[in-house]
C-alpha cells in the first residue's frame, strides 16, 4: 500500500490516468479480454506511469479488492439467493400474472413498467431480461400489438433499476467507493426512477412504436398459452412482500437516521435491521422458508438452489472486486486527487462531472459496471468532502451515466436485439435510443434534486 503520492509532475500522474483507462478500453473492446484482467492489467499499467512502484501498486490493487468483495460482495451473493428463489418458486410469475390480470389492456405497457421496477428490484438485469421478455412476447401476441409498446416499459423499469438502485452490483460498487449511505442512496435512488421509468418507458414506447414498427409475434419459444398451475406458488402479496423486505429495512434505517433517533429502542432496533448486510440476510433467511420450504422444497434442494445462485455471480464479483482494485490504485497513486482537482478548479459540478465521466468509460466499453467502477474511483477524493446527501446523488449521477448509450459493444444490446427478432438499426433506435433517455432523464433528475437537497 502506497502512503503517500509519488513525487512526479501533475501532468504525468494525468497521463496515468488517461493511459490506465484506455488500455482497459482496449483490452475488453478490441482484445475481447475479460474486464477482470482487463482492469488487473490497466492499473499496473497505471501505476507504472504514474512512477509508483510496481510492488506497492499492486499491494494497493490487492487491498482494494479485498475492500470490495468482503464490503459488497456478500451483498450481491445474498441478491442473488433471494432473486433464485423468487425465480424458481414461481413467486417472479405470481407478480406478472396477478398484476396484468388485473390490467386493462391500455394500461398494459404501465403494468409490465410497474412489474420490471418490482420484480427488478432482487434480479440482476441479465435475469431480468430472461425473465420477461418471453413474457412481454406473450402478451405482445395475445394483444395483437407490437412487443416495442410493451418491451419498451419491461426494459426501462430493469435498467433504471439496475443503474440506480441497490443491491444491484453498480450502485452497490459506488456507495463503497464514494463512501455514501445505503439507505439513503436507496431511497433518493427509487424517487429518480418513478420518473425516469415513466418517461423512457410508457412515454417512449408510444413514439418508438410508430417510429419502428414490428409485427406482433405469432410464436413465443418456450412460452405456453395455457395458464400456469399456481397451486404451489407463494401468494402475490407474500412474493411482493419479500421482495420489498429488504428495501423497507434499510429505507427504515435511514428514516431513523434523518430523524436521529438512533438511541431510542424502536430507533436502535431498526438501525441494526436496516443494516444492508442483516436486512439482506434476513430476506434470504424468510426467502428460504417461503420460497423454499413454503413451495415443498426439502432441505437438500433448497442447499442445491442456494449453490446454483452462486454460478451466475462469479464473474461479476471478480469484476466488481477488480474494479475496488483499480480504484485504490486510482487514489493511493495520488491519481485521483489530480483528476478531482482538476474538476474543482473548473468549477465543474461533481454530479455533473461524475456523469460524464461514466457516460465516456460506458460508451467506450459497453460495460455499465466497468463505467461505475472506472467513475466512482476517478470521483472519490471529491466525495469525501460531501455531505451525505450530495454524495449519494454522485452515486446515482455515475449510475445514470452508467447506462448511457448501449450500442454494439454492449452483451444487452445483442440480447436484446435477438429477442425483440429486430435488425441492428431498429435495435439503435429502440434499445439504445431507451438507454439514453434513461440516462439522462435520471442524470437531470439527479441535479435538480442536487440544487434542492
Amino acid at each position: 500500500m502506497l502512503t503517500s503520492a509519488p513525487t512526479v509532475p501533475t501532468w504525468q500522474l494525468v497521463l496515468a490516468a488517461v493511459i490506465g483507462i484506455a488500455v482497459i478500453v482496449a483490452l475488453i473492446v478490441w482484445t475481447k479480454l475479460h474486464p477482470f484482467l482487463a482492469l488487473v492489467i490497466g492499473s499496473g499499467v497505471l501505476a507504472l506511469v504514474a512512477g509508483t512502484d510496481l510492488v506497492a501498486a499492486f499491494d494497493s490493487f490487492s487491498k482494494g479488492l479485498g475492500s470490495t468483495v468482503g464490503g459488497v460482495g456478500v451483498l450481491i451473493a445474498l441478491g442473488a439467493i433471494i432473486g433464485k428463489l423468487l425465480i424458481d418458486s414461481g413467486g417472479a410469475d405470481q407478480i406478472v400474472d396477478t398484476i396484468l390480470a388485473r390490467t386493462p389492456a391500455r394500461r398494459v405497457p404501465w403494468a409490465l413498467a410497474f412489474i420490471a421496477f418490482i420484480v427488478g428490484i432482487p434480479l440482476f438485469f441479465e435475469v431480468g431480461v430472461v425473465l420477461l421478455i418471453p413474457v412481454v412476447m406473450l402478451v405482445a401476441r395475445r394483444a395483437r400489438v407490437s412487443p416495442i409498446l410493451v418491451g419498451i416499459p419491461a426494459l426501462a423499469g430493469l435498467s433504471a433499476l439496475h443503474g440506480l438502485v441497490p443491491p444491484h452490483p453498480g450502485p452497490l460498487l459506488a456507495i463503497d467507493a464514494l463512501g455514501a449511505d445505503l439507505g439513503l442512496t436507496l431511497g433518493l435512488g427509487l424517487l429518480v426512477s418513478v420518473p425516469t421509468v415513466v418517461l423512457a418507458g410508457p412515454v417512449l414506447a408510444t413514439i418508438l412504436v410508430r417510429w419502428v414498427r414490428l409485427d406482433p409475434p405469432t410464436t413465443v419459444l418456450g412460452v405456453s398459452d395455457a395458464p400456469a398451475d399456481g397451486s404451489r406458488r407463494p401468494s402475490f402479496w407474500v412474493s411482493i412482500g419479500v421482495v420489498l423486505l429488504p428495501v423497507a429495512l434499510m429505507l427504515a434505517r435511514a428514516v431513523v437516521e434523518v430523524l436521529h433517533q438512533e438511541t431510542t429502542a424502536v430507533g436502535s432496533a431498526f438501525l441494526f435491521l436496516g443494516t444492508p448486510l442483516v436486512a439482506l440476510l434476513l430476506t434470504s433467511l424468510v426467502a428460504l422458508g417461503v420460497f423454499g420450504l413454503g413451495v415443498g422444497r426439502s432441505r437438500a434442494e433448497l442447499s442445491d438452489l442456494v449453490g446454483a445462485s452462486f454460478l451466475p455471480i462469479a464473474g461479476i464479483l471478480l469484476i466488481v472486486g477488480a474494479g475496488g482494485g483499480f480504484k485504490q490504485t486510482l487514489v493511493d497513486s495520488g491519481v485521483g486527487q489530480v483528476i478531482a482537482d482538476a474538476i474543482t478548479s473548473a468549477h465543474l459540478s461533481p454530479l455533473l462531472a461524475g456523469w460524464l465521466v461514466a457516460v465516456l468509460i460506458r460508451v467506450a466499453t459497453g460495460s455499465a459496471t466497468v463505467a461505475t467502477i472506472t467513475a466512482a474511483g476517478i470521483m472519490a477524493p471529491i466525495a469525501a468532502g460531501l455531505d451525505p446527501t450530495q454524495a449519494a446523488l454522485l452515486v446515482l449521477a455515475v449510475g445514470a451515466g452508467s447506462v448511457f448509450l448501449s450500442h454494439v459493444n454492449d452483451a444487452g444490446f445483442w440480447m436484446v436485439k435477438e429477442y425483440f427478432g429486430m435488425t441492428v438499426g431498429q435495435t439503435f433506435k429502440t434499445w439504445s435510443l431507451m438507454e439514453t433517455v434513461v440516462s439522462v432523464v435520471a442524470g437531470g433528475v439527479v441535479m435538480l434534486l442536487g440544487l434542492l437537497l
